[in-house]
Parts: C-alpha cells; sequence; structure tokens
C-alpha cells in the first residue's frame, strides 16, 4: 500500500483532511468557490498526494490548471500528473477514478482556458504574472 505524504503547506493539508473526513460536505470551498481533491502519485516518491484544485467542469470532466497563483515554475503536482495520469477526483460526497493528459492542441486550449477563467477569474491575472504559459490538464472518466 503507497504511503499518503500530506502537502508541506499547512493550509492545504488541513483543508485535505476536514474535506475528507467530513466526506465531501465540508472544507469544499477555497475563496467562496468550490474545490476538488485530486489524489495523485508522486513522481519521485511515489507515494500518494493530495491537491485542492477549483471546480473547473467541462461537461463531466474536471479541468485541471496548474496555475500556482502565477508562480515561474510549474507546481510539483504537475509533474507528478504528466508521469501518472492516473487520478482519483474527489468532487464534495462524489469519488471518481480518471485518466489525465495535458492539453497540447491550442484550440482546445483556449476553449478550456475560457472556460477556467469563467470558473475563477483570478487565472487571468496569474496568467499576467508570469511568463510561462499555464498548463491545463483535462480528467476524463475511464472507460
Amino acid at each position: 500500500m503507497k504511503k499518503y505524504i500530506p502537502s508541506p503547506r499547512k493550509y492545504v493539508a488541513d483543508q485535505v483532511d476536514l474535506y475528507e473526513k467530513s466526506g465531501g460536505t465540508q472544507g469544499i470551498t477555497m475563496s467562496g468557490l468550490p474545490v476538488i481533491i485530486v489524489t495523485h502519485t508522486g513522481s519521485k516518491t511515489g507515494a500518494i498526494r493530495k491537491t485542492p484544485l477549483m471546480t473547473v467542469l467541462d461537461g463531466n470532466n474536471y479541468v485541471l490548471v496548474a496555475s500556482q497563483g502565477g508562480a515561474p515554475k510549474n507546481p510539483f503536482w504537475y509533474y507528478n500528473l504528466t508521469a501518472n495520469p492516473n487520478v482519483e477526483i474527489r468532487d464534495g460526497v462524489n469519488v471518481y477514478s480518471m485518466k489525465v493528459r495535458e492539453i497540447e492542441d491550442e484550440e482546445e486550449r483556449q476553449r478550456l482556458w475560457s472556460i477556467a477563467v469563467s470558473a475563477f477569474p483570478p487565472y487571468l491575472d496569474y496568467q499576467k504574472k508570469t511568463e510561462r504559459i499555464i498548463p491545463i490538464f483535462l480528467a476524463e472518466h475511464q472507460e
């Protein structure tokens, strides 16, 4: 069984803990907007990692935005998802096994970016703060 390593950021670890211990009924918002918990595998440690992200839906799939608040580097979870695309997404009381793919096609990326910005407008400011193109993943239900 893989070991779970909580985020070194206490507020993130606390939110994941509250979200999961409540069965998805508490800790489900950030900045007043809904969040999901993405459970993924560490690319270096092989351990279980859990990351709260803004809820951005494209139909019944989830758009995952690796913004890190506009930091100059991608968040660690970006590398975990590129190495291990199988994830679990907890959305409130629902939990789904999903597979992610990084969006490379510019037309699809722009469409999903627009959806993400509509769901969480600060993404626009985050992109202005950094020179990197903020990566986007689409988490899709596994057949």
